[in-house]
């Protein structure tokens, strides 16, 4: 990797880094996108936090993929179409669905661990909610974790890779070529000193994950604030689907417990969801009962929730036998022992909680994004595979699957495209100074999430939305003014991004006139067929997000 150095004003970085392939995020798909680029090109990845911290290292369930003869390629396909209430794409999930098990033995080369199965089989196959089969991979209840202590090892010992922990990403660096600009890499802030420099790359990888710290209520870890799409955004990239916010039906409901989530394998093995009174609910909602997909026990749970006034209501896996739900659920067990709780032998707390970004940067089956050189994947990406509703565990498949594509993509377009990027200007704070007044982050920052949680949270109307329209709009304005005048920190960053993706889901919510998936609104309760197409956005005048028209696939 080459080093230049440029004079450039007071409070940045007079350093700029150069490579062939900059990798924003580090989790699965980044890390496995950069192992897979640095055997041909020199790659560095930069993370706000240090590894492996960041949202798939919490990913309990595990891996959905068919690996096993009472599977098909069909049912998976047929299960997550269902699930995405008819929006996803075809072919998308036709590809993902196909080489997802050449991606799992990706994994399995590398050193992960899933648990072996009894009586001879290969593995432990666990069921999930909107799953016909049986085909959860898994490593006990911390497959996160697992992932991630691999591709974190195989990353720090990668010749070509260079991490760059604690910086956190700005704004894409970009030059215009007509009315298209072109991504060249990112400005990013180096927490520790305060400084903003330039990473000069030939292709940028987004792979920052979701936005769940947009709302009040989530079990994301705090990196989760939406950086690499309100970065896009600002770019001009195409966003879409942003009204599908997936919401956990059971973190759990503790004051100390920091939305710890309760995977869905437990009620894959059988936990019943009950009311405060004992009395089981769920089947009254839905034929699947317990096993239906998340939007459905989301909405039955905050109805139940919201009809009787209860604060939670109770998962109970008390009727397996204790030894096995210690040693099958290890780290829920402890989690739920620590806070005084005993998950093998009484029901425990649960509420919904934001989970996942069904939505994203729009891009094809090759990764890339509408801005040349700029690809996504993960949860920050669009496919087309979740379409309203993402099913259970495809999102680590998704994620590796689409790390692979991109790798590959890029591999052949930088064979061929050898052209340098074009000067990039040093960041220039102009007249901005230290910020006196971090209070006003920290009150913006607790009215957005509020307001998304209470206006457009599980259940919507008209009202509302317009309501929150109408703060947002307030609130950008206020924010922008204050990130053009102070020096950028953190906080500040993540709070311009919470903003925009706030925004976002606003707009697309407005927009979608209907209830599918994931987006349920009082005013307008069926699913409309005219409106069986993808909510694509764009900045438009004054940085207001307008509606392209909808990607066509049938």
């Amino acid at each position: 990797m080459r080093l230049t150095t440029r004079d450039g004003p007071a409070h940045q970085s007079t350093v700029a880094i150069q490579t062939d392939v900059l990798v924003i995020g580090s989790g699965i798909a980044g890390l496995s996108a950069a192992l897979q680029c640095a055997t041909w090109a020199d790659v560095v990845v930069v993370t706000k936090d240090r590894l492996p911290e960041g949202s798939s290292r919490y990913a309990q369930g595990g891996i959905a993929s068919v690996s096993s003869p009472e599977d098909s390629f069909e049912a998976h396909a047929e299960d997550t179409m269902a699930a995405g209430a008819g929006l996803c794409r075809p072919d998308v999930v036709d590809t993902v669905v196909r080489e997802g098990p050449a991606r799992v033995r990706d994994l399995i080369a590398l050193g992960v661990t899933f648990d072996p199965g009894a009586n001879g089989d290969q593995y432990d196959l666990g069921r999930e909610g909107g799953h016909s089969r049986r085909r959860i991979l898994h490593a006990l209840d911390a497959t996160g974790h697992e992932i991630m202590r691999v591709l974190g090892d195989a990353a720090r010992g990668a010749p070509r890779l260079r991490v760059v922990e604690n910086h956190v990403a700005v704004d894409l660096l970009l030059s215009r070529d007509g009315d298209t600009p072109t991504c060249w890499g990112a400005y990013v802030l180096d927490r520790a000193a305060g400084r903003v420099r330039r990473i000069i790359a030939r292709a940028t990888l987004l792979c920052t994950g979701g936005s769940g710290k947009v709302y009040l209520y989530t079990s994301n870890p705090d990196v989760a604030t939406g950086d690499g799409l309100a970065m896009a955004y600002r770019a001009g990239a195409s966003i879409a689907n942003m009204e599908f916010f997936q919401f956990h039906p059971t973190c759990l409901y503790h004051p100390a417990a920091k939305s710890f989530l309760l995977t869905e394998a437990l009620r894959g093995e059988g936990a019943v969801l009950r009311r405060p009174d004992g009395e089981r609910f769920m089947p009254a909602y839905h034929p699947d009962a317990e096993l239906a997909p998340r939007d459905v026990v989301a909405r039955a749970i905050d109805s139940e929730m919201k009809m009787h006034g209860y604060d939670s209501v109770y998962l109970d896996i008390s009727h397996r036998d204790e030894a096995w739900v210690r040693e099958r659920f290890p780290t829920v067990h402890a989690r739920c022992a620590e806070l005084g709780m005993d998950l093998a032998r009484q029901p425990v707390p649960v509420v919904p909680a934001a989970h996942y970004q069904c939505g994203g940067v729009v891009t094809n089956l090759q990764a890339e994004t509408t801005l040349p050189r700029l690809y996504a994947a993960g949860e920050v990406a669009c496919t087309g595979l979740h379409g309203a509703n993402r099913l259970a565990s495809n999102s680590l498949l998704e994620a590796l699957v689409f790390a692979h594509r991109a790798a590959q993509r890029l591999a052949a377009v930088l064979a061929h495209d050898t052209r340098a990027a074009p000067a990039i200007a040093p960041w220039d704070p102009g007249t901005a100074t230290d910020s006196t007044e971090s209070v006003v982050v920290s009150q913006d920052w607790d009215e957005i999430r509020r307001f998304m949680w209470n206006y457009v949270g599980i259940v919507r109307s008209d009202r509302r939305l317009e309501r929150a329209r109408q703060r947002i709009r307030l609130l950008q304005d206020e924010i922008r003014a204050y990130y053009w005048n102070v020096l950028p920190t953190s906080d500040l960053i993540e709070l311009r991004n919470i903003a925009t993706v706030a925004e976002l889901i606003i707009y697309g919510a407005r927009s979608r006139r209907e209830s599918r998936g994931l987006h349920t609104t009082v005013d307008h309760p069926n699913p409309s067929d005219a409106l069986r197409h993808e909510t694509v956005l764009r900045i438009g005048e004054g940085g207001v997000p307008e509606i392209l028209p909808p990607r066509t696939w049938r």
